[in-house]
């Protein structure tokens, strides 16, 4: 398969509005582009349909360079729409240009994922639930899809839920909305086995907020949680403040509930 440019207006601003399109502005006397190219190719025939590559010899288009503001090769950018929406400088290792991928190239389900936040909005989970298992049929890598998925169902199957998010890359973008659906789990965990908690004046007011949190009234577990942090800072290796944090994590920094208990949150820690 050939990659060179013909006609930059049709095989790259036209096509950037069907698919992205990666750019790899090279030259022949350039040795890292000579170690980036076939990776680029490899990844371009193994991800065939989601993105297109465009290899241009930069000094065969000067013009393309200059306008393009390319200082240094390899310059690998990537088009949607018509414009330059990121890039990369350099001959990265394969591993690398993955994850830069990953981030960087919208899935082929990205439109069917923000119907389904749509209907999740409106409540109509069951239809979220079915549109994601058919996305994750098609695209059992889509990252977004298995977290979206993993959070709509734990409060209902939360052991499936934890299936699903250990396929989460580490150090994702994901990785705050898992580790709080892992600690919901050892929670609940917990309160099907309160035997394995220590005694403690605290220990009914813990499993009391846990079981706030398995019925979703994050108000109320919350304000549980910290005050068993006031009672007994350290109960359960640390347990409500964990709690607490995951809490405010799974609802978001801006949530009404987050922004309503973070300060008292605070002060337990610290008084």
């Amino acid at each position: 398969m050939s990659f060179e440019m013909n006609d930059f207006a049709e095989d790259v601003i036209k096509k950037s509005f069907d698919i992205p399109v990666l750019v790899d502005f090279w030259a022949e006397w350039c040795g890292p582009c000579r170690t980036l190219s076939p990776v680029l190719e490899k990844l371009a025939n193994e991800f065939n349909g989601n993105w297109k590559l465009v290899k241009i010899n930069s000094d065969e288009h000067p013009e393309l360079a200059e306008e393009f503001g390319i200082r240094s090769i390899p310059n690998v950018k990537l088009f949607s729409g018509g414009k330059v929406v990121n890039e990369f400088v350099g001959a990265l290792p394969e591993n690398k240009i993955r994850d830069w991928l990953k981030k960087a190239i919208p899935g082929k389900n990205e439109k069917k994922i923000t119907t389904v936040e749509d209907l999740i909005s409106s409540g109509e989970f069951e239809k979220a639930e079915k549109v994601l298992e058919n996305i994750l049929h098609e695209e059992p890598e889509n990252q977004k899809a298995i977290v979206t998925l993993a959070k709509l169902i734990f409060f209902n199957d939360y052991e499936k839920s934890i299936k699903l998010i250990d396929q989460i890359d580490e150090g994702s973008e994901y990785s705050e909305i898992t580790e709080s659906l892992k600690t919901f789990a050892y929670l609940f965990s917990l309160k099907n086995n309160p035997n394995q908690l220590t005694d403690s004046a605290a220990k009914k007011l813990y499993v009391e907020a846990i079981s706030d949190l398995q019925k979703q009234d994050f108000d109320s577990a919350l304000l549980k949680f910290i005050e068993v942090i006031r009672e007994d800072r350290y109960f359960a290796d640390d347990g409500a403040r964990k709690a607490c944090i995951a809490i405010f994590k799974y609802l978001g920094e801006e949530n009404e509930l987050t922004l309503k208990h973070r300060k008292d949150f605070g002060r337990a820690l610290y008084v």
